[in-house]
């Protein structure tokens, strides 16, 4: 007895099939020739650097071919519509589908359903399967990849932060190695006037301690104000907790694209509530990540529209117009999300602008196969 799928018919499963294998098969063409390009690029700093090539295969590259596999995979999906369904149209096969009775809208079906699976793969690797392989790779690339003055900083200069509702904190200087603060104050706010000022000459944040955000606080002053009236207390040394730790203003390079989608959409709260300025980048790699696999459903069906009847020039014609509109979309994505880190752009419609202008473009060229 063989297993089927109700709703689809041989058919369906004759282009899923087309649409995945070749799919993923461009998909391990393209990666392969980039990680050529890219040991060749980088092997002079990997030898200058003696990293290990337990770290280079397993740190670096296994974590380097999922995430630019989902970076470009709108690009590869677009291309491997068009390839496969421009050799479909070639030998008539398009041309028996329809003079069968299909009509141009259930042809489109099968298309969809993959782009669907697509999507979600897409999704899903971005949103927590990439993110923690990130991490490794990042953290390999600061290490061997780097030079010394680009690698991530490991101090932060006068640091202000809220801690907690009408708490304010400032650090002069912050070493991230020895997890060291100068020059420390906490400000406390009630309706907003000052009622307590804490300064301490330096703090020190406890990796080992089992309470989360421990602090020892050396050569502290505090001033409880209280109207007229103002107590002053001294300590050598203080103990306390305090609502924030090094990694909330030690920021790494591409910091966003370690964090899983849960963790994303908490530190962009955290931070907001802290009065923390800076985060359009964090918030455009979230709302990217749901806006991303849109483009699958897009592409498919402009890449569907270009390429499913035989047309002067064949399939050149049809991957040199795919190449182009991938490229406008590709550029597009990095115009929009500069505007939006640089210019105050919202990052919600820095990430779905290009899939808004591409889904008319789509709409059209899917409206003209219909007439």
């Amino acid at each position: 007895m063989k297993f089927r799928i109700p709703f689809l018919k041989r058919i369906d499963l004759y282009l899923i099939g087309k649409f995945l294998g070749t799919y993923f098969f461009a998909l391990l063409l393209i990666i392969s020739v980039a990680v050529v390009f890219d040991y060749n690029e980088n092997v002079d700093k990997f030898t200058t650097n003696n990293a290990p090539w337990s770290g280079i295969i397993f740190e670096y590259y296994a974590n380097f071919i999922p995430y630019y596999s989902n970076l470009f995979s709108a690009l590869f999906v677009f291309l491997s519509v068009i390839f496969f369904t421009t050799k479909l149209a070639d030998n008539s096969e398009i041309i028996a589908m329809i003079s069968t009775g299909m009509s141009y809208s259930r042809l489109l079906r099968p298309y969809l359903i993959s782009a669907t699976l697509i999507a979600a793969l897409s999704f899903y690797l971005g949103a927590e399967v990439i993110p923690r392989g990130s991490i490794t790779r990042l953290a390999f690339e600061n290490q061997y990849k780097r030079s010394k003055s680009r690698r991530n900083p490991t101090y932060a200069d006068k640091v202000q932060l809220q801690v907690d509702t009408g708490v304010i904190a400032y650090m002069e200087h912050f070493d991230g190695i020895n997890k060291l603060g100068n020059h420390f104050s906490l400000d406390k706010f009630e309706d907003k006037k000052l009622v307590s000022h804490l300064t301490a000459v330096t703090v020190e944040y406890d990796t080992l301690s089992d309470v989360r955000y421990q602090w020892h606080l050396m050569n502290v002053t505090i001033r409880d104000l209280r109207g007229m009236k103002e107590e002053i207390s001294h300590f050598n040394k203080l103990d306390s907790v305090i609502i924030m730790e090094p990694s909330d203003f030690l920021f790494t390079r591409n910091q966003q694209e370690t964090m899983t989608n849960k963790e994303l959409r908490e530190y962009i709260i955290k931070q907001k509530n802290r009065g923390s300025a800076n985060l359009m980048a964090f918030e455009v790699e979230y709302y990217k990540r749901f806006a991303s696999p849109f483009a699958a459903f897009i592409l498919t069906t402009i890449g569907m529209s270009i390429s499913s009847r035989k047309r002067k020039g064949g399939m050149g014609v049809a991957l040199g117009t795919g190449l182009a509109l991938s490229a406008t979309y590709i550029l597009l994505q990095s115009i929009s999300a500069t505007f939006s880190i640089n210019a105050g752009l919202h990052p919600a419609i820095a990430a779905w602008l290009p899939n808004v202008l591409f889904f008319f473009i789509a709409w059209y060229l899917y409206a003209k196969e219909l007439r």
